[in-house]
């Protein structure tokens, strides 16, 4: 491991010494001044975290959410210059971090909000218009085969928890917190409108859908996997959001 490395892992292992061979400028001792590194380095990461995940932050009170992310920061640190995006691996560590089972949601929750944050990063595709989709509805017979293109800011978010009514009422657009159902399954489509990520609350059946299309399957294909589409709204949905980038017919 080089000199490099081990400081870096000292950095997120509170087990692990100071690494041998430091020595500070002014002369002050080397494992004082790792030590306050490891914590403002630390901090800051979750400072990030907490605002990627500020509903997440919110159902569990600030001091949960810092213990937790602390533990994941240690856990699992950047792989990546671009902090932005970090976090993507939280919704899966909430799952199996014990103390926040009383909190069921919270995992389905922090996937919708990290799927905000990757549209808003997102690179950016000229979306097909309202016209161009309609006129290829209006060739039957090439429908079937037709394989579609999801914006490269489109994700699907699918929970047995209503995550969509939750996030909506955080931010003040939705019914009052305590009135939503949460044990209510929801959907969501999340795309970038404009300079904003939108939430779309979408059925159950349209989310699979989407979720066909988006792994490659052909219409005919998509449909036939998910027996309950209703796919004149499935497709309402993709006309008054710029989620379809092209569309290629057999």
């Amino acid at each position: 491991m080089t000199h490099q490395a081990d400081f870096a892992a000292a950095l997120f292992d509170p087990a692990r010494p100071c690494p041998s061979g430091l020595r500070a400028w002014n002369g002050s001792d080397p494992a004082l001044r790792h030590a306050v590194h490891r914590n403002n380095v630390v901090v800051s990461l979750v400072d990030a975290l907490a605002d990627t995940f500020p509903v997440v932050r919110e159902l569990v009170g600030a001091d949960f959410f810092a213990a937790m992310a602390r533990d994941f920061v240690c856990a699992q640190p950047p792989r990546s210059p671009v902090l932005a995006l970090y976090g993507g691996a939280l919704p899966a560590f909430i799952e199996q971090f014990a103390p926040a089972a009383a909190v069921p949601c919270l995992a389905d929750m922090a996937r919708l909000e990290h799927a905000r944050v990757r549209a808003c990063h997102a690179a950016d595709a000229p979306a097909l218009g309202a016209t161009a989709v309609a006129a290829r509805l209006a060739r039957p017979d090439a429908l079937p085969g037709a394989r579609l293109a999801l914006h490269p800011s489109a994700s699907i978010v699918v929970s047995p928890h209503a995550v969509v009514s939750l996030w909506a009422a955080h931010q003040g657009s939705g019914d009052e917190i305590e009135r939503v159902e949460l044990d209510r399954p929801e959907s969501a489509l999340v795309l970038r409108e404009g300079e904003d990520a939108v939430v779309v609350a979408i059925d159950r059946p349209t989310a699979h859908w989407l979720q066909q299309l988006a792994a490659g399957a052909a219409l005919a294909d998509a449909a036939c996997a998910v027996p309950q589409l209703d796919l004149a709204a499935a497709f309402g949905v993709l006309l008054r959001h710029p989620a379809l980038t092209a569309w290629e017919e057999p």
